[in-house]
């Protein structure tokens, strides 16, 4: 009786660990489209699943016109400079902006991924991303600004390191790295070899 509540639980767990993460991402997707849609009142008159494909085509046009037309580009280009001068405003909308431009668009910064040793003894390294390469221009002589993600997390915090305590990633791509620290190193990249074990001293 033992063996088969045993056998029952484990095939329980298993069913478990296989169809969490698919129903999670269904559920994130669903929820994001629910979103999307309704941000388009009801009182508008247009059938459920439409307002999504009209705010996704909005939000792609504005896109090719801020890139790829000069008139387009100039009017952006007015807004963005009159929104970062208004005063109260001005804070939340650069900071929004950097915080997207961080990890989409053609100024992503998280593209650097590095080794940071921040203990000696032991010797302690943790994975970043290189943000600011040299801190001179802060009074920081040969230091660089690294950006350190939580494990499980959207958040981070950012340390100021000697350039002796960096190393560059050499065997993993930025989106490899980013998956490696937020998942807390289960996620490793495909080329890292099997059957790699911890030896105890």
């Amino acid at each position: 009786m033992r063996e088969v509540a045993a056998l029952f639980f484990r095939s329980f767990l298993k069913g478990l660990i296989i169809l969490a993460p698919i129903a999670i991402t269904i559920y994130i997707i669903g929820w994001v489209f629910f979103k999307i849609d309704t941000i388009i009142p009801d009182e508008v008159g247009i059938p459920r699943g439409l307002g999504f494909v009209i705010i996704i085509s909005f939000v792609t046009i504005v896109g090719f016109l801020g890139t790829r037309f000069f008139i387009g580009k100039a009017i952006f280009d007015f807004f963005d400079h009159l929104l970062e001068r208004t005063p109260g405003i001005k804070f939340i909308y650069s900071s929004v902006k950097e915080v997207m431009s961080s990890f989409v668009g053609d100024k992503k910064r998280f593209t650097r991924p590095v080794w940071v040793r921040t203990h000696t003894s032991p010797e302690t390294w943790r994975i970043g991303f290189l943000t600011q390469p040299d801190m001179g221009y802060l009074g920081m002589e040969e230091r660089a600004a690294v950006y350190l993600p939580h494990s499980y997390a959207i958040s981070g915090w950012v340390i100021v390191v000697e350039h002796s305590n960096i190393r560059p990633v050499t065997h993993m791509s930025p989106a490899e790295a980013m998956k490696f620290a937020v998942s807390g190193g289960i996620t490793i990249s495909d080329d890292a070899p099997s059957g790699v074990k911890i030896i105890s001293p």
